[in-house]
């Protein structure tokens, strides 16, 4: 049974639809899954980026293409009324909800559910309340070690090379995005591809042209 850490914030739409394809693309494989929250924004920061919804075409195209995913996969989703949101609350509840801070599918998927399935203002407060009473969090979300855990997972994941939501990782090797889930069955199977030069040949740097 080989481990996989599935990073994620609950910010993201793609990690929510990779988070329920997971299981029916990896049917037939041994593995175990670590569900490791983190900062998208964190990310974002560390690399001199920003988000999706922060460039107002690719926010349109994003949200059309990740509700036709939705249809076309069988996924519950609605936009919530806010976004993006602060997904600090969320993502804190998390790791709050088991004494190793490591929340279990079952966590991670009633927040996803609140954030996209429903469309209401995923950072309202009688709802959060709400989650939180429903959860029962074994420690507190608004506590410096759980605040300190969050800033774990998101710095040491910026500073192994993750650089986007939800990125799965497997043996070293980083696979980005819900279109990255066929690739992991792949790895996950031994796929020859993976045997090869590729993979390492292909994430080479390279000369070329660079922006002022």
């Amino acid at each position: 049974m080989k481990p996989l850490v599935f990073h994620f914030d609950f910010v993201s739409p793609y990690a929510w639809l990779a988070f329920e394809r997971l299981p029916q693309v990896l049917q037939g494989c041994s593995y175990a899954v670590e569900y490791r929250p983190l900062l998208f924004a964190g990310l974002l920061q560390h690399w001199g980026n920003v988000g999706p919804a922060e460039i107002e075409p690719k926010r349109a195209w994003t949200f059309r293409q990740v509700h036709w995913l939705a249809a076309q996969h069988g996924i519950a989703i609605d936009t919530s009324a806010q976004h993006p949101f602060n997904p600090l609350p969320l993502l804190r509840l998390a790791l709050a909800c088991s004494e190793d801070m490591r929340p279990n599918r079952r966590v991670v998927e009633a927040l996803f559910r609140h954030a996209w399935v429903g469309g209401a203002d995923a950072c309202d407060p009688a709802r959060l309340a709400a989650l939180t009473a429903a959860l029962a969090p074994h420690h507190d979300p608004a506590g410096e070690a759980v605040k300190a855990a969050l800033r774990r997972h998101t710095d040491a994941a910026a500073a192994a090379g993750v650089f986007g939501v939800p990125t799965i990782e497997l043996e070293g090797r980083h696979f980005w995005g819900l279109d990255a889930l066929p690739m992991v069955r792949d790895a996950l199977l031994q796929g020859a591809w993976f045997d090869g030069p590729a993979w390492d040949r292909e994430g080479a740097p390279r000369p070329g042209v660079k922006r002022r």
